[in-house]
């Protein structure tokens, strides 16, 4: 038994810090959305299968019954008896239902690949992470690109002064005759008018 394959993989989960162990620290990780998957013994009473059944309610986790004893999951994890574990990793929780499931895949298959599909879009997020992280540290940006250019707008066509058969084409005219006397006179010359007298002889 202690060279199981499922308790090794607890306890190297607990080393890496990525495994709860008790009521007490699995609830307040499913509370805190911190769990990925709640593991019970085989002998839990109960009432700690009701607050398990609480707990991935109010945290959104999936609970599996572990083939072992409450003894058993003790004595791996050094303690004298443990009947509710969790672990906040999803890789660590993808792992050890693969391996629930390769010892008895009608009861654990269908939660190992629902973890498993959540397990690869955790490693998806990371790895864009670390990679935007990686650009940012190396400077590089999206290619520049130009704007679209606005659409061209068509030219309207010039409206010409009509000068007959339209109100105030009177004052047009005038004016426009006005300008033209005032170009011609020169200036500094005053205009005769009258006409010429014959003296007498």
């Amino acid at each position: 038994m202690p060279h199981d394959p499922i308790l090794h993989l607890l306890g190297l989960a607990r080393k890496a810090g990525k495994l709860e162990l008790g009521e007490e620290p699995v609830g307040a990780a499913c509370r805190a959305k911190h769990a990925k998957l709640m593991l019970l013994a085989s002998d839990a009473a109960p009432n700690t299968r009701r607050r398990a059944a609480h707990f991935g309610e109010a945290g959104n986790v999936l609970f599996l019954e572990l083939p072992f004893t409450k003894a058993e999951l003790g004595f791996a994890m050094g303690r004298g008896s443990c009947a509710m574990l969790a672990l906040t990793d999803s890789g660590f929780a993808a792992s050890l239902a693969d391996k629930l499931a390769a010892r008895s895949p009608e009861r654990y298959a269908p939660a190992a690949e629902q973890l498993r599909i959540k397990a690869e879009r955790v490693l998806q997020r990371q790895r864009e992470k670390r990679q935007h992280e990686k650009n940012l540290r190396e400077g590089k940006k999206k290619p520049w690109v130009a704007p679209p250019s606005p659409p061209k707008k068509q030219a309207e066509p010039k409206k010409q002064a009509s000068f007959s058969g339209k109100k105030g084409s009177g004052k047009q005219t005038q004016s426009h005759h006005g300008l033209h006397s005032q170009r011609s006179a020169p200036m500094g010359r005053k205009k005769l008018t009258g006409k010429f007298r014959q003296k007498p002889e």
